[in-house]
């Protein structure tokens, strides 16, 4: 555990526990450091398929945040319809460096809670996963 991780949680608070779903190895290393960095407990999946045997598995998340174009059989986009299919309702973030699959998400997923454009900044994304925490706190 690092430093970063090691923060002092108050009494009874418990960790929150973020996927990050991202096929660009360097993309997906930076937004989880930072996630991190912040207290997040973060799991790293490489591909949408990676992310649905994790949730299969069993692994709890707060949160899933995925880009949406990833090799595999599932995408970010189908990821967050599996995930409503199978009636798991945690919240997802998608991201993309692509428009026009931001706009097709938009419209195929309503079950998702937030869009993001690629290149995003980080503190911007990071205010944002913490609004979205927020609100699944209510």
């Amino acid at each position: 555990m690092s430093p970063a991780e090691d923060k002092m949680l108050a009494a009874g608070e418990q960790r929150r526990t973020v996927l990050v779903v991202e096929d660009e190895v360097l993309v997906r290393l930076a937004l989880a450091d930072d996630l991190r960095a912040r207290g997040y407990t973060v799991i790293e999946a490489a591909s949408g398929d990676e992310a649905r045997k994790l949730v299969l598995a069993g692994v709890e998340f707060d949160l899933i945040v995925s880009d949406i174009t990833m090799p595999g059989e599932l995408d970010g986009a189908d990821l967050a319809r599996w995930l409503h299919d199978n009636h798991v309702t945690t919240p997802v973030m998608l991201t993309s460096g692509m428009p026009s699959a931001l706009d097709a998400a938009r419209e195929s997923c309503a079950n998702v809670t937030a869009f993001v454009s690629k290149p995003y900044d980080h503190d911007d994304l990071l205010q944002q996963v913490e609004a979205l925490l927020a609100r699944s706190d209510d």
